[in-house]
């Protein structure tokens, strides 16, 4: 492994209160920095006390409460941006944190998810001759998300009130079937490169009320990307705004009625790296947040 002097590392995260962190990336990612000579720490991104330009690298790691403070954590992301180099960097994350861009990405000729939005305000134009899904623009672990026929909807307008009234814009996409036989795709990218794929179940089963807790990754396990996978993912990677370099990136994909894959989801915040399913990509991870954090 490469030689790097020193630098001091911030990995971002959440603070659990009186709960463990499920962030199980963390403490093996801690331990195998400071192995290879980093002062690495676990930081909360809300701490007050925080010198974020005493560090050489901030690495957003497992932020997993920002999308419901989305404005609060925008300033500090900015703010951090500005103090010390942002893992990712600050203009790309902020882009990232609400879910229209998949309109970018569709504009820009990548395959996405068909996707409509209705903001607090709009009228409850929801599909009538197929299954669907709303979830919030800005969200995570599928917590405000469900999936519903057109028989359910008096219970997806309720759905949409209540994330209207806490200032929520909805997201509504058709249900994309092949996830309940093919699965979700996760395509993880780390320091330029394709660094591991993994293979998840469907999240939202029928029937299961919005706002209750879901298993965010089930059945997880390793997969082989196919070409037409990493062919999508590249397109939406090349698709991200502005030229600055990503040390990290997620591509989710699920196979549309067509048979081939779609974006669902570009994570580009604080994705999980499932680096319990992948341990062999950890020295490639620490090899890369030292090499950003060293600047080379």
């Amino acid at each position: 492994m490469t030689e790097h002097p020193d630098p001091r590392i911030a990995l971002v995260t959440y603070d659990p209160g009186t709960e463990a962190s499920k962030d199980r990336d963390l403490p093996v990612l801690l331990r195998e920095l400071a192995a290879a000579g980093a002062d690495a720490t676990a930081v909360y991104w809300d701490d007050p006390e925080t010198d974020w330009a005493g560090y050489d690298l901030a690495v957003i790691r497992s932020t997993w409460d920002y999308c419901w403070r989305t404005e609060e954590f925008a300033d500090w992301v900015t703010r951090c941006g500005k103090a010390t180099r942002l893992a990712n960097p600050a203009d790309v994350v902020l882009w990232n944190t609400d879910k229209r861009y998949l309109g970018d990405l569709a504009a820009a000729g990548v395959p996405v998810v068909p996707t409509r939005y209705l903001a607090p305000g709009d009228a409850p134009d929801l599909p009538d001759d197929q299954e669907y899904v709303v979830k919030p623009t800005s969200g995570a672990g599928a917590r405000y998300a469900a999936r519903y026929t057109p028989a359910d909807r008096e219970t997806a307008v309720r759905h949409l009130a209540r994330m209207h009234a806490e200032g929520f814009t909805a997201m509504v996409q058709p249900y994309m079937r092949g996830i309940d036989v093919t699965g979700e795709r996760a395509l993880q990218y780390f320091g330029g490169r394709l660094l591991h794929a993994s293979r998840k179940g469907a999240v939202l089963a029928p029937g299961t009320a919005y706002d209750a807790d879901k298993v965010p990754h089930p059945d997880l396990r390793p997969w082989a990307p196919t070409p037409a996978e990493l062919s999508v993912a590249e397109r939406a990677l090349a698709a991200v705004p502005g030229d600055a370099e990503l040390l990290y990136a997620r591509v989710d994909l699920v196979l549309g009625d067509d048979g081939e894959p779609r974006v669902m989801e570009l994570e580009l915040i604080e994705p999980a790296l499932f680096l319990d399913l992948h341990p062999d990509s950890l020295p490639v991870v620490v090899e890369s947040i030292l090499a950003a954090a060293g600047g080379c």
